[in-house]
Formats: structure tokens, C-alpha cells, sequence
């Protein structure tokens, strides 16, 4: 355990001390948050609560997209040639994974809380209970995208095929998860790709807990966009928190499994010249 506590300490100190990357981050999701919930008010009509509405889909993307990207943290390590020295050390790898995933989902929910306390000045309404299980579902969204962002790394082993595997997942998901744009104006025949895309249910779910909807029939979650009528099964957002529960198992065995068995011997290492 220690190692893990190691790895995690040292990936969050290395993330604070990056005042750049730190700072853009924050800076385009707080641009998301000004853009859909000012300028595109008028896009939210017939929404009930559409701050919350806008708000809360602005957050749950910034704790994806964080989640995910952070995992570039590890091709730095292995290009400069430090995680050769980790995997070489008395820590086992599944340790080094396992801080990894709990490191870059720390820092997403972070940033995560850090756009909801924005949220507050700008219209969000939450009681407390509802504020406690956003955390919690925050959290979720962070260890399973952690650990997908860690699977396609070790996968990528460089920068530019990383780059390119994240852009290929980061795009359908996000904009076919009803967080900008509700799933209910999408065309039918994207209806699959919105049923299969796991981000559609932490969509559903977050905002099912932040717009208090527990009491709302069936039907009326439908209707909202956070029930889904899967060929006249009902995925309501409770049953769809289990199925990302399961999802982030799944990517986190999996994830833990290709780095154990990665061989990174054949990663160039770049060094500086003194």
C-alpha cells in the first residue's frame, strides 16, 4: 500500500506543480460552463431547472474528459524514462497501476468540485444529500474513466497514438451522452450509439440526483432524458449507475491486467542533453 500512496502523492504533487496545464484545464471548463449556460439559455426552453440542466452536464464532461487525459501522465513517465525505474524498484505493478487510476481520479474530481463551486455563483441549486451523492457519482465517473485512460495508454505506450485513441473515444461519447445536447432532439438511427455509450448513463444518473427527480414516474424520466426505452425495456438512471459500476470494474481488471503484462523495453526514451 505504501507504493500506491507513493505514486498517487507524487502524481498529485507533479499535477499542482504544472501551473499551465492546471490552469487551462480549468479555463475551458469554465468556458463550457459560461457558454451553455449563458449564451445558449435560449436552447434550454422547455427544460425544467436549465441552469442545473447546463451546469451539471458541463460538470460531469469535465470530470470525464480530466479522467481520461490525465492518463498522458504515465507516457511522460515512460518517455523520460522514470517508469522504467518504478517498474525496476521494489513496487509491483499492479501498485503502480492501481495509483495511477486512484491519482488521475482524484485530480478529476477535484476539478470536478472546483466547476460545481462555480456553478453556485452562477445559478446551480443543490441540498445537501444531492450535493453528497454528485461526489459519489463523481467519484465512480472518475476511477472508471481512470482506468480506461490508463488501458488505452498502456495500449498507445506514446504521446501521439494516445492522442489519437482519446480523440477517437472523447468526441462520440461526449456529444452523444445528452451533456450538451438532449438525447431526446438526437435523430433516431444515433439511438443505438446513445445506448451503448457508457457516458450516457453517468449523464442520466447525475443529472437524475442534481434535478431531483426520484419522484418522477417512469415515463416522465423518458421523456426527460434520463430513463432510456431500450426496444420497450426501461433503463432507468439507478439501474444504468449499476451499469457504469460494472463498466468501471470491468475497465479497471483490465487496465491493471495490460500493465502487468506490458513490455515497456521497447519504449524510446528521450533524455535531455546537459
Amino acid at each position: 500500500m505504501n507504493g500506491i500512496t507513493a505514486i498517487v502523492s507524487r502524481n498529485l504533487l507533479n499535477f499542482v506543480r504544472d501551473r499551465t496545464r492546471l490552469v487551462f484545464s480549468l479555463l475551458m471548463s469554465l468556458f463550457f460552463l459560461f457558454i451553455f449556460s449563458f449564451v445558449m439559455k435560449g436552447a434550454s426552453a422547455g427544460i425544467a431547472q436549465p441552469m442545473n440542466y447546463l451546469i451539471t452536464g458541463v460538470i460531469i464532461m469535465t470530470v470525464f474528459q480530466q479522467a481520461l487525459n490525465n492518463s498522458t501522465e504515465i507516457l511522460n513517465d515512460l518517455a523520460s524514462g522514470y517508469m522504467k525505474e518504478i517498474i525496476v524498484s521494489p513496487i509491483a505493478r499492479w501498485q503502480i497501476s492501481i495509483g495511477q487510476v486512484l491519482s488521475s481520479s482524484i485530480i478529476a474530481v477535484s476539478q470536478g468540485l472546483i466547476v460545481f463551486a462555480a456553478g453556485l455563483f452562477m445559478g446551480l441549486r443543490l441540498d445537501f444529500l444531492a450535493c453528497v451523492e454528485m461526489v459519489g457519482i463523481m467519484a465512480v465517473t472518475g476511477l472508471t474513466f481512470g482506468s480506461l485512460g490508463l488501458f488505452l495508454a498502456t495500449l498507445a505506450r506514446n504521446s501521439s497514438a494516445f492522442q489519437i485513441l482519446t480523440s477517437v473515444v472523447v468526441m462520440p461519447l461526449t456529444f452523444l451522452s445528452g451533456a450538451y445536447i438532449p438525447t431526446t432532439v438526437m435523430p433516431k438511427f444515433l439511438s443505438v450509439i446513445v445506448w451503448l455509450n457508457p457516458l450516457t448513463y453517468v449523464t442520466s444518473v447525475f443529472r437524475y440526483v442534481t434535478m431531483g427527480m426520484e419522484r418522477l414516474p417512469v415515463a416522465d424520466l423518458v421523456k426527460n432524458g434520463v430513463a432510456f426505452d431500450i426496444l420497450g425495456f426501461v433503463v432507468t438512471p439507478v439501474m444504468g449507475f449499476f451499469l457504469i459500476i460494472a463498466i468501471g470494474l470491468a475497465f479497471f481488471v483490465l487496465c491493471v491486467a495490460k500493465f502487468n503484462s506490458a513490455d515497456f523495453s521497447t519504449v524510446k526514451v528521450f533524455r535531455r542533453r546537459h
